[in-house]
């Protein structure tokens, strides 16, 4: 009490108190008065100091922190803070606090993620909990906790299948808890301690007995929520190095965990699918045989327990104790009907109560269930398991090991992606840490065992091994890469993954046969070595250029080849490429046939200059080709071509296009190349050859046409600077180059004037004197032949000339470079100043000489040369120059020098001004003369030598002019540069900067020498080159494996053995090639096995590389003849157990390939498959699943049977999916086939089923296995009609016979066994086979002569007393079975059953004994809000089955069918028929109910999406956060509400109403709380968060209402209107009112949704890449098409009824567009056959509706109808030709949408009539308008009317659908101007009165016949014919002159007039054929005159007379 009271204290509004009170707590813990167990058990505490944060004032916040980070190392304590919240708490609190204190709160989080294995256990005997004083104190909760505090109360377990709405990267975490039987843990706890056996041979039958029987039989998250099997698995699979065969155990443990993932698979998307999600206690108070409350868990117990809490199952009759044994067969025999005031017991039993408290229950939970569900595995946790277990064994398993690990990771790998997202790197939580921690350690194994599979394929192993180690490396890689695109996205590749997986992924990346196989896996390894390793993605990178190159290069050489017109810039491309390779491959011969392509290119006048360019460009990349030899074979090739070209054998023959060879020589950039870089080369093969070359061309002026060497000089000229470097009196080549600039008086010279002058002065700075010796005596004859040169200094003679030899070669050389300031330093008046007086004739010549200086200093800045350049300083300066040559000259000589340095200045900073004054002879001699003048005076003549730098070397110093791209000619540089080659060869009197160190045409190759030493790189490129040279892999192999080969390129070049094998292994096509072969000449068993598993390889592989698609091995099996090889192993029966094995292998590795194709089967394969199945004398595969006698002798070899049990199990799965990939087969042939071979397989699994093996597991393992097969196949209609020897009845009723000797034996024998997991599988089975079963035995005899085979005796073989009774009572605790498919499918039955009436008899007769009956039960189980929708979908179609037989209105004597009855105990009144049903439905507030339900209709695919959290919440919500499990809500509904409910007076003692769905008043329904992203109702805007569950006003109701969470799918609506359809039918007048005061209508037509469907058409049309995906968007579509369907039918109903049940325009607007837009939503790419059926059963329906619509309620309707076509009028023509289009598919649907034209068209012009008086009409669109209107193309309407007029034209006068068509069509014509036009130009008109031309003539001819002399009745053909015709005519010609001159030219009126005497007769056709006459003519008197003129007068009076 001292404790309570201070823990109370803590709560306290006053800090000061609750200070005083937390010293005391923690000074009584230290002093030892108080311990932690006490502690822990004091759930307040834990409350109070999470509240402590709360408060305004916050004292002692480590000491609270520092008590509960001590009180959170024990589990209690921990379970208490998650119930209370605190980790979200904990999470918010802490960005609020200091850092300190924020350490202190991490560390109580992790204690609460602590597994209670790390707790110690605690006990106190002082606590007691009191739970009503906790629920009290909860109210003070505030911050935080302000959510509603009665939320806390009974969290005894945890969430459902969710993830922690704050760990956003666990999409799914775990499962809802099941509790189990004893018996059920009894199992399971047998098998756990089996696999911790010594013995291998228990282990090895134990994992069968797992794989066969448990995991059949209990859901899959058993085994997470119970780990110990799991973990003993994953124990044994370590064993795989073991010897002594314990690698079998482990491939046995191996092959359990894999079967556990794909249950896994499926149990997730069972949670997942909304139509399954259940919120029912089933394993507390519905499914158990006794009520079972939450007391009785404790020690104590209820001593008066409720009647009311009894289970409202129905008893299992039969059972007169009461045996609740515990061991998973208890069944009750109280019934009762569910009601919390109704209970009462079968008086057949021999106890009218039980005690509960004395009986020994089933105990569910005697385990302590939180201990249990902290030991569990969440899904990540066990994915994560396999992997740390499975990852390792890739290393050294052998082949099956490899294969089987990696089918178990495949599969594992698929529930990671459901269980873990990518945003799991981002989170620092321990929990993600450790997960991450997990993952890269598992991702480093894998990448290690990739480098090891690859290191270690040498040859020094057997070739088995080799594709062994080559096979796993390809798998495990494919896995790997698979892995990471699942876990981890690729931007964070960097952070987070070891350095061995990005070795490995290197490896990968460069595997070229991977990369050309799974294209896609290495785009992806390619993505993430990017991210990881920049210098491996860089090595990867270059080897891929390399690898394109040598493409090109193969391509290249094979395209020069070949014969024929060659796309020669194609070629030049490939040249261009192919380069890059060429150190690699060598390939001697791609030189010289380069350089022939760029040879003939240039010969040709007429080519293209882009290709000249582009062909240059090549060449000249070749000429300076970073390879030696590459150089040494083009100069070579050129030198030759030359040679040929050139060569004096070419004296005697006549000019020819032979010297056009040379052409591509003949460029500047050519010859710079050869002249700067070639000559230069060191090796002396190059050197020559360009000597040679450069030789031959200058000498061969007299070979050469005029032309070519004019073509030579020109692209000479701009070279000539560098190859005057070469010049040499005493060289060939340098004495040619000297003879260009050589002139004499008798002949012009080789070069222009101005070039050879400037080659004469450039030669005065060659470093050879002898050559500037020469060039003095040229230069002589340019000065003195220069005009006026007698008048100029100095003179020219030989003494002047000999002094300057060496003029420019001086001392100090110049540095040209300027400044070029930011800034300007002088202004720019100062400089005109300064330049005026230089120029002025009136200042004094030392003051000019001044300016000039100080000019020049000035013009060291760049930024000043503009203002002088515009007073035309250069100009001036060569004035002065011109002055001081002259003979005057002396006078200006001062000024020279700076008018040198200034002219200097400007040219170095204008390239444009230097390449205008190079071209003046006259300046370059002035200079020169200037420079003679002052040959002493070293400055002036350095200024000139700078001088005639500029000049003389421009061209070569411009480098835009040399680039290899003239596209992209950069701007003239500024910058005065010189190639390094001019700087070797001159001496310049200047520094300038150099360029063209080496050549710029020079190219980078990809790959360094170290890269190509690197054994993967060379390997890929030497594999790239055998394919590209080969022109693919299957050349390539053929050429291998050819005895002839031929050699074509280098040694070094050719493939290794080990790429041989590498390529065929990889290659799929070959390795199964090779495995085949292998097969064929195999030896023994061994090799074929061994052959097999690697053909799995192949098909796991196409699984790991695609995800959901044929790959290559599948598409290589469809073309193989693959099958004759296996052909001999599968049509005999095996001899022995080594066949057998190897039987296995064919039948498992066939069932892997059915699975692959089947979305695309191949029909060879079928066909194959087939024809062994139906062999005969013997069938060996068929035969196999029948043990004969002699085998059956051999049971006692344990090794024999369990391989014989193996193959039969493989045959069964190979069977069951072949039975699957029939859904979608075609083909005619097959089909045929199939139907024999599916009763030929019913024949035998009816021997199967009545042959079991027993004693091994109680014959469950093969029982299992034949009633899964029979599920499958009796899935099939018809399956049972195609034996010749046996009837199909006589078939279903040994079927029946058998199935229900199971059901008996392990349902009804054992009581119902509701709560026991063991036999589900059986029993799951055995219902769905019953189901398929009833539906065959329909088809097949349509009579219910069978019914009576259904019926089981009743009563017990013990009871003496009991008659034997037949009926459907086995059937009846089916219905509230655990499983909710078991729930489902016999629900299902009983629908089947009961759609004939005997059925309903039986039905109801079997549940007499059944509180409701049949009709209570089954409301009940509608109305049962906590139920799954398929289950109360079911029990709506029964109701809507048992409405279909008439019901009596009053009790009659001898009627079949009374339907229900009621009996109130009060009055004693009792109601039968139609009456007890409307009591019945008042009672349960039934349509109340169903309000409910359609409020919380959910549309979403799914209940939660993998791809967020399941159910995420606000933190209001945060504990309503998953699934329901069995224990979190334990109070049943009817706990509460027997104390507060009086009990209803209406009650009977035959028929007891359920109440346990209360009233609307009393318990009002929870609104669904959804994920925001999936909430799709009609209130709530997508994306809008989610509304928390309102509060019940009774807080009595609390309990039972807590956290119900209602999926109303669609599937349940669309029962439930049809339900609803079938009440109106029965009583119209009442269901109508029902209807209207419950809102049905609106509600139901609220929940339409057009939106959902559009999105998952769009959805289908770009397909999801997982299969799976696709069949769940199907479903959505159909259920929701389904719905529609069911609407739009009860919707008629209630317009035929009462049409004020649907003129509401608040819910018709809505319902009319998404009746439209789902009319318009355009299917064209839906492939799918039966969702498109559905949809045109949908449009079908919905056409009606708005026919009968516009028929019953026009006034409302139409103006609504046509504004929403006028919206999409576009798509609703296209949807109304495709809807009318469809006369032969589906003619209903044809039918449907011209009769809704024709109506809406009717009532359109009725509202224009009535209208028309209107002043005040409102302006409506108008279909008319809309047909004609011309904003819309005419083609739409035209394309209608075509249709129609197609749909009327192509059908016979009797079909239903021409009338229609015409009526349509009549419709059209009477609005549409458009479509009379249209009508007239396809000739109706025409055809019209051929048509009665025809009807006349056949009229006339009967009336020859005997006995047909008077005209038929109105029923004869001719006469509607003729009726329709003419009523076509006059809507054609409704005032439309167009068509009526058209009738007049077709001669109406004489037609007519023959007709007259016909229409005489029949007052309707006179009737049609006066008002055509009146429209043909009404205003066209031209008509009239005919008509009068083509008749006489008698038939003028017939007419007024008719008239």
């Amino acid at each position: 009490m001292v404790l309570s009271g201070l823990i109370r204290k803590l709560g306290h509004p006053l800090a000061e108190i609750r200070e005083r009170a937390l010293k005391s707590i923690l000074c009584k813990i230290e002093h030892s008065l108080i311990c932690d167990a006490d502690l822990i058990q004091e759930r307040l505490l834990f409350l109070h100091l999470l509240e402590w944060f709360n408060f305004p004032s916050v004292p002692m916040k480590e000491e609270v922190l520092t008590l509960l980070s001590r009180l959170v190392k024990h589990s209690p304590a921990v379970q208490h803070m998650i119930d209370l919240g605190a980790v979200e708490f904990l999470s918010k609190l802490r960005p609020n606090v200091e850092p300190a204190i924020q350490a202190e709160i991490d560390g109580i989080l992790d204690g609460l993620f602590i597994l209670p294995s790390e707790v110690p256990t605690l006990c106190s005997a002082t606590y007691q909990t009191d739970q009503i004083e906790l629920s009290q104190q909860h109210e003070v909760l505030t911050g935080y906790f302000s959510q509603d505090k009665r939320n806390f109360q009974q969290m005894d377990v945890l969430s459902g299948p969710v993830g922690n709405p704050t760990v956003k990267w666990l999409k799914f975490s775990v499962f809802p808890w099941l509790p189990l039987t004893t018996t059920d843990r009894h199992v399971l706890s047998s098998n756990e301690s089996s696999l911790r056996s010594s013995n291998h041979t228990l282990i090895w039958n134990t994992c069968e007995l797992l794989k066969d029987v448990i995991m059949q039989d209990f859901p899959a998250e058993i085994f997470l929520q119970r780990p110990k099997i799991v973990q003993g698995l994953l124990c044994l699979v370590k064993l795989a190095f073991g010897g002594d065969g314990k690698h079998r155990v482990a491939l046995q443990s191996v092959s359990c965990l894999q079967q556990l993932c794909t249950s896994l698979r499926n149990r997730l998307n069972f949670y997942r699918d909304p139509n399954l999600f259940s919120n029912k206690q089933d394993t507390i108070s519905q499914n158990s045989s006794l009520s079972y409350c939450h007391e009785t868990r404790g020690t104590y117990h209820s001593p008066n327990p409720s009647p009311g809490s009894s289970s409202p199952r129905p008893s299992v009759v039969g059972r007169t104790g009461q045996r609740p044994r515990g061991d998973g067969q208890d069944w009750d025999a109280v019934s009762s009907s569910g009601s919390s005031s109704h209970a009462h017991v079968n008086s057949r039993l021999s106890a009218p109560s039980l005690d509960v408290a004395h009986v020994d229950l089933p105990e569910l939970e005697v385990e302590d269930a939180l201990e249990l569900q902290f030991q569990q595995l969440s899904l990540p946790q066990f994915c994560i398991s396999i992997l740390e277990a499975a990852a390792p064994l890739l290393r050294t398993g052998s082949r099956e090991m490899i294969i089987r690990v990696l089918e178990l990771l495949a599969e594992d790998m698929m529930l990671i992606g459901q269980a873990i997202s990518p945003e799991v790197w981002d989170d620092s939580s321990l929990f993600a840490i450790d997960v991450k921690e997990k993952l890269l350690q598992v991702l480093g194994s894998l990448g290690e065992t990739m480098c090891y599979r690859k290191t270690s394929f040498s040859l020094e192993q057997a070739e088995p091994l080799l594709v062994h180690q080559r096979m796993a490396f390809v798998s495990i890689a494919l896995f790997t890469v698979r892995l990471l695109q699942t876990l981890l996205p690729v931007e964070k590749a960097s952070e987070f993954l070891p350095e061995s997986l990005s070795a490995a992924l290197f490896l990968v990346s460069l595997d070229m046969p991977i990369s050309l196989e799974y294209p896609e896996i290495h785009d992806a390894v390619v993505a993430y070595l990017e991210q990881l390793d920049s210098e491996n993605y860089s090595i990867y990178k270059r080897t891929a250029e390399a690898v394109y190159s040598i493409e090109c290069t193969c391509n290249f050489l094979s395209d020069v080849g070949k014969e024929g017109e060659k796309n020669l810039l194609e070629l030049v491309e490939l040249a261009d490429q192919a380069l890059r390779s060429f150190p690699y491959h060598q390939h001697s011969p791609l030189v010289k046939e380069i350089i022939c392509i760029c040879s003939k290119i240039w010969k040709s006048a007429q080519a293209s200059p882009l290709l000249q360019g582009e062909s240059q460009k090549v060449f000249l990349h070749m000429l300076s080709h970073p390879c030696p030899q590459v150089k040494v074979d083009t100069y070579q090739c050129c030198l030759e071509i030359v040679k040929e070209c050139l060569g004096v054998h070419n004296v005697t023959k006549p000019v020819s296009s032979l010297y056009s060879g040379i052409h591509f020589l003949l460029h500047p950039k050519v010859l710079y190349e050869i002249s700067a870089f070639g000559i230069q080369e060191p090796r002396s093969e190059v050197n020559a050859a360009a000597k040679a070359i450069l030789l031959y061309l200058l000498q061969g002026r007299l070979m050469m046409t005029a032309l070519t060497w004019n073509k030579f000089i020109e692209s000479l000229c701009p070279v000539i600077p560098v190859l005057q470097g070469y010049a040499d009196p005493e060289d060939p080549l340098g004495n040619c180059i000297l003879l260009l600039s050589k002139v004499s008086s008798e002949e012009e010279g080789i070069l222009p004037g101005t070039t050879r002058l400037k080659s004469v002065l450039r030669l005065l700075l060659v470093k050879k004197p002898s050559v500037r010796s020469l060039a003095l005596k040229l230069l002589a004859f340019h000065l003195t032949s220069e005009e006026g040169a007698d008048r100029k200094r100095p003179f020219i003679d030989a003494r002047v000339l000999s002094r300057v030899t060496n003029l420019f070669i001086v001392k100090k050389p110049i540095d040209l470079k300027l400044d070029d300031r930011r800034e300007l330093v002088i202004k720019m008046e100062t400089v005109e100043k300064v330049y005026e007086i230089f120029t002025s004739d009136d200042v004094d010549l030392v003051l000019r000489k001044s300016a000039a200086e100080q000019l020049a200093v000035i013009m060291q800045d760049i930024k000043m040369h503009a203002v002088v350049k515009k007073l035309c300083l250069i100009e001036k300066i060569i004035w002065y120059l011109n002055e001081c040559v002259g003979q005057d000259g002396k006078v200006v000589e001062c000024l020279v020098q700076p008018c040198l340095t200034l002219l200097r200045k400007v040219l170095y900073a204008d390239p444009v001004i230097r390449v205008s004054l190079s071209q003046q002879s006259s300046l370059l001699t002035l200079l020169f003369r200037v420079s003679l003048i002052f040959h002493e005076d070293c400055s002036v003549v350095t200024e000139v030598g700078a001088l005639f730098c500029l000049l003389l070397f421009d061209e070569v110093s411009r480098m835009d002019m040399w680039s290899v791209d003239p596209s992209n000619k950069p701007s003239l540089p500024s910058v005065f540069s010189l190639p390094v080659s001019v700087f070797r060869r001159y001496h310049l009197p200047v520094y300038v900067i150099g360029h063209h160190a080496v050549s710029p045409y020079s190219i980078v190759l990809p790959l360094s020498a170290e890269c190509l030493a690197l054994k993967p790189v060379s390997d890929m490129l030497r594999i790239a080159w055998n394919l590209a040279w080969y022109h693919g892999s299957d050349n390539l192999l053929k050429q291998m494996t050819s005895a002839a080969k031929i050699q074509e390129f280098s040694g070094t070049l050719q493939l290794s053995t080990e790429d041989i094998l590498t390529l065929k292994i990889t290659y799929t096509a070959s390795g199964l090639q090779d495995c085949l072969y292998s097969i064929v000449h195999a030896g023994g068993h061994r090799d074929v096995r061994a052959a097999i598993t690697r053909m799995s390889f192949y098909l796991l592989n196409d699984k790991l590389s695609l995800k959901d698609d044929i790959g290559p091995c599948g598409v290589t099996l469809k073309s193989l003849a693959w099958h004759t090889v296996l052909n001999r192993f599968l049509q005999v029966l095996p001899a022995c157990t080594e066949d057998e094995k190897l039987l296995i292998d064919i039948i498992h590795f066939l069932n892997k390939l059915i699975k692959e194709q089947r979305k695309n089967p191949s029909t060879g394969l079928l066909h194959w498959i087939l024809e062994l199945l139906l062999r005969h004398n013997p069938s060996p595969l068929l035969d196999l699943l029948v043990l004969t006698e002699s085998q059956a002798r051999e049971e006692t070899d344990h090794v024999r049977t369990a391989v014989r049990q193996q193959l039969q199990k493989e045959l069964i799965a190979l069977l069951n999916s072949l039975l699957l990939v029939f859904m979608t087969v075609t083909d005619r042939k097959c089909l045929e086939l199939f139907y024999v071979f599916q009763t030929q397989l019913s024949l035998k699994l009816l021997q199967c089923l009545r042959v079991t093996d027993a004693p091994h597991f109680y014959g469950l393992p093969a029982l299992e296995r034949t009633l899964g097969g029979m599920a499958h196949l009796t899935a099939f209609p018809g399956w049972s009609a195609h034996s010749p020897s046996s009837k199909p009845l006589e078939i279903c009723g040994k079927y029946l016979s058998g199935l229900l000797e199971v059901i008996t034996s392990f349902y009804v024998e054992r009581g119902g066994n509701a709560m026991s997991f063991m036999g589900k599988g059986v029993t799951k089975s055995t219902v769905l086979c019953l189901l398929h079963l009833s539906h065959e035995m329909m088809a097949q005899a349509p009579s219910s002569e069978w019914m009576p085979l259904w019926f089981l005796p009743l009563g017990s073989h013990s009871e003496e007393h009991a008659a034997t009774q037949q009926g459907l009572a086995w059937l009846i605790p089916l219905w509230v079975d655990r499983d909710p498919e078991v729930r489902v499918t016999s629900l299902g039955l009983g629908s089947a059953l009961t759609t004939i009436e005997a059925g309903c008899v039986a039905l109801a007769n079997s549940c007499q004994n059944i509180s409701g009956g049949l009709w209570g039960t089954v409301v009940n189980i509608l109305l049962d809000q906590s139920e799954c929708s398929m289950v109360r979908r079911e029990a709506a179609f029964i109701l809507q089955n048992l409405l279909v037989i008439p019901m009596p209105s009053e009790v009659i004597k001898d009627y079949t069918w009374q339907g229900p009855c009621v009996h109130d105990e009060d009055s004693g009144m009792s109601l039968v028929g139609k009456p007890a049903l409307q009591a019945l439905l008042y009672h349960c507030h039934f349509y109340e109910h169903l309000s409910q339900m359609v409020k919380h209709c959910y549309l979403g695919r799914y209940t939660f999406d993998l791809n967020f959290s399941a159910f995420p919440e606000t933190t209001e919500c945060s504990d309503l956060n998953g699934l329901d499990d069995s224990f979190k809500y334990w109070r049943a509904p009817s706990g509460t509400s027997i104390q507060d409910h009086e009990p209803s007076s209406l009650s009977t003692s035959e028929t007891m109403v359920a109440t346990s769905v209360g009233s609307a008043e009393t318990q009002p329904l929870l609104p669904s709380t959804l994920p925001p992203e999936m909430m799709l109702d009609q209130f709530v805007a997508q994306g809008q968060c989610e509304v928390r569950p309102v509060r019940p006003r009774d807080s009595s109701m609390s309990a039972s209402l807590h956290k119900q969470y209602m999926f109303v799918t669609p599937s349940l609506l669309s029962a439930i209107c049809s339900l609803l359809d079938n009440l109106l039918a029965v009583t119209p007048r009442d269901a109508a009112n029902a209807f209207q005061q419950a809102h049905l209508i609106e509600l139901l037509c609220s929940a339409v949704d057009a939106s959902v469907i559009e999105m998952c058409i769009q959805e289908l049309k770009t397909p999801p890449p997982l299969l799976f995906a696709v069949e769940h968007t199907q479903a959505q579509a159909s259920f929701l098409l389904e719905y529609l369907s069911s609407l739009s039918q009860l919707l008629q109903s209630c317009l035929l009824v009462d049409p004020n049940l649907m003129t509401q325009e608040e819910f018709l607007k809505p319902l009319v567009t998404n009746v439209i837009r789902v009319l318009i939503v355009c299917t064209k790419d839906v492939l799918d056959v039966q969702l498109a059926l559905a949809f045109h059963r949908t449009w079908t329906h919905l056409f009606n509706l708005l026919t009968t619509l516009l028929r019953k309620a026009g006034a409302v309707s139409l103006l609504l109808i046509t504004t929403t076509l006028a919206k999409h009028w576009e798509a609703v023509i296209d949807a109304l030709c495709r809807c009318v289009g469809l006369s032969v598919r589906c003619p209903a649907l044809s039918v449907a949408s011209l009769q809704f034209l024709s109506v809406l068209l009717a009532e359109e012009q009725k509202r224009h009539l009535q209208d028309k008086d209107r002043t005040n009409a409102c302006e409506a669109p108008t279909l008319a308008s809309l047909l004609d209107g011309t904003k819309e193309s005419p083609k739409s309407s035209e394309r209608l009317h075509e249709t129609i007029l197609q749909c009327y034209e192509g059908k016979s006068p009797k079909d239903v659908l021409k009338r229609v068509a015409a009526n349509a069509l009549m419709s059209l014509l009477a609005v549409s101007r458009r479509s009379q036009k249209h009508a007239l130009r396809a000739g109706l008109i025409e055809n019209c009165m051929e048509q009665m031309k025809h009807i006349n003539a056949q009229l006339n001819l009967d009336l020859l016949r005997p006995g047909k002399a008077t005209l038929k009745k109105k029923e004869d053909g001719f006469i509607k014919e003729l009726s329709i015709t003419m009523q076509l005519l006059r809507n054609c010609l409704y005032q439309n002159e167009e068509c009526k001159v058209a009738a007049l030219e077709a001669r109406l009126v004489p037609v007519l007039h023959s007709l007259w005497p016909w229409l005489l007769m029949e007052d309707s056709l006179m009737q049609i054929a006066l008002q055509l006459l009146c429209v043909y003519t009404a205003n066209f008197p031209t008509e009239s005159t005919e008509l009068w003129r083509a008749t006489d007068t008698t038939a003028c009076f017939c007419y007024l007379r008719a008239v």
